[in-house]
């Protein structure tokens, strides 16, 4: 690897290099992804747009270390990934990447506040620094007052701003979000996704957005469509 090469890719959060997903189901071989490029750089908030089925899904999967590659190269935050074992992609995906999912997945009977420090429980036990980091999220993200209040005390737009504080406990170079307006209205969902950038920006994270919301595309800095498992040019 050259210098300039080596400088280029410090700058990305997300390097995929012919990135191909096989399923084999009974007797057809199913392709999900068809030798897939996408680069985002370390600050960039990208829109992945698509129809049901055209590989989404299996894009950020493989982006965030929930499945790997059938072929190709990922590189997250200056790490080759593709080749890692079970436990090092746990370890990965503990340490250096967000989840946001469309159903949100907040664990009912914990608080707010301890649904961002289960990230630190199942992870590097920081004690008191996590309990400070959590509380500083809870209080950028609007829910300080909140923080006591279980999942079913809180609104749709709250469960997805204690999702996002979630997804940003491990300070991750990348945030994965899955349809994360799906289920909020116009008005909440522009502001989930108005905090969405703002966070992101004010941390120099980068985003990939799985949407298939227009509202979302505004907010991206690029839109990247997907269509038969292919990056459409």
């Amino acid at each position: 690897m050259t210098l300039v090469e080596s400088i280029d890719t410090a700058r990305n959060a997300l390097e995929m290099r012919g990135i191909t997903k096989i399923y084999t189901v009974a007797d057809d071989v199913v392709v999900a992804l068809d030798h897939v490029d996408l680069t985002v750089a370390s600050d960039e908030i990208v829109a992945l747009v698509g129809p049901s089925g055209s590989g989404k899904t299996t894009l950020c999967s493989i982006a965030g270390g929930l499945l790997s590659p059938t072929d190709g190269s990922v590189v997250v935050a200056g790490k080759e990934i593709s080749d890692y074992s079970g436990r090092q992609l746990t370890e990965f995906r503990r340490d250096s990447v967000g989840f946001v999912f469309q159903t949100v997945n907040l664990i009912p009977f914990l608080t707010a506040r301890e649904n961002l420090l289960v990230v630190d429980e199942i992870g590097r036990r920081l004690g008191r620094v996590a309990r400070d980091r959590a509380d500083q999220l809870l209080e950028e993200l609007g829910l300080a007052d909140r923080a006591a209040n279980l999942p079913a005390q809180l609104s749709g737009g709250q469960k997805q701003r204690v999702a996002i504080g979630r997804a940003l406990m491990n300070d991750p170079s990348l945030v994965l979000f899955d349809e994360p307006t799906s289920a909020l209205d116009s008005n909440l969902g522009d502001q989930v996704v108005h905090l969405i950038r703002n966070e992101m920006k004010a941390r120099g994270t980068a985003a990939i957005i799985v949407t298939h919301d227009d509202r979302i595309t505004h907010y991206a800095d690029r839109t990247v469509h997907i269509e038969d498992g292919r990056i459409a040019k």
